[in-house]
């Protein structure tokens, strides 16, 4: 089950979405927030039963209504009655039924990173080969690792992953 705030999430992000294919104009700074907001329901998922995430759940609470109006005024100019789909959904989301099921993901943390590394992990859509993976961690300086076929474990200074980062992304996109 989730939360009536990461419903109503999950139908924010669906609209974005929507309103993207649809060529809207979506300000950065509304994806931002809604990074923002999905990092801060984990934060809260976390220990609801601490009293200091009252205030944390009512901050979740108050950038979804600033999102969702931003939204909503931006779903008007695609049609007058485009929102109305999205309200309905919106209504739902906050009565904590499902719209939305969540992804079943489980937490993997990276564990045995070397003192004064930055890390990060990269899920791949599909597997690369080893040796143009091996190469872009020598060219970088950065220890990569597979931890599955499609899922890598980078270490090194946080510059040098960015940089290796974007030479694996590249791949993708041809």
């Amino acid at each position: 089950m989730t939360l009536p705030v990461e419903q109503t999430w999950f139908v924010l992000v669906e609209l974005l979405t929507d309103l993207r294919k649809k060529d809207v104009d979506v300000p950065v700074e509304i994806t931002e927030d809604i990074r923002l907001v999905r990092t801060s329901i984990n934060f809260y998922k976390s220990d609801t039963e601490n009293p200091e995430m009252i205030r944390e759940l009512k901050r979740i609470n108050d950038m979804l209504n600033s999102i969702q109006e931003k939204l909503l005024e931006l779903a008007e100019s695609v049609a007058p009655d485009y929102p109305d789909e999205w309200i309905e959904k919106l209504k739902r989301a906050s009565r904590g039924e499902e719209v939305h099921k969540p992804p079943e993901t489980k937490s993997r943390f990276i564990v045995g990173a070397p003192p004064g590394f930055a890390a990060a992990r990269v899920h791949l859509k599909e597997p690369i080969a080893e040796d143009r993976v091996q190469d872009i961690a020598e060219t970088h300086s950065l220890i990569i690792e597979f931890e599955e076929d499609d899922l890598l474990a980078v270490y090194g200074d946080s510059e040098d992953i960015k940089k290796g980062l974007k030479e694996i992304g590249s791949f993708f996109r041809e």
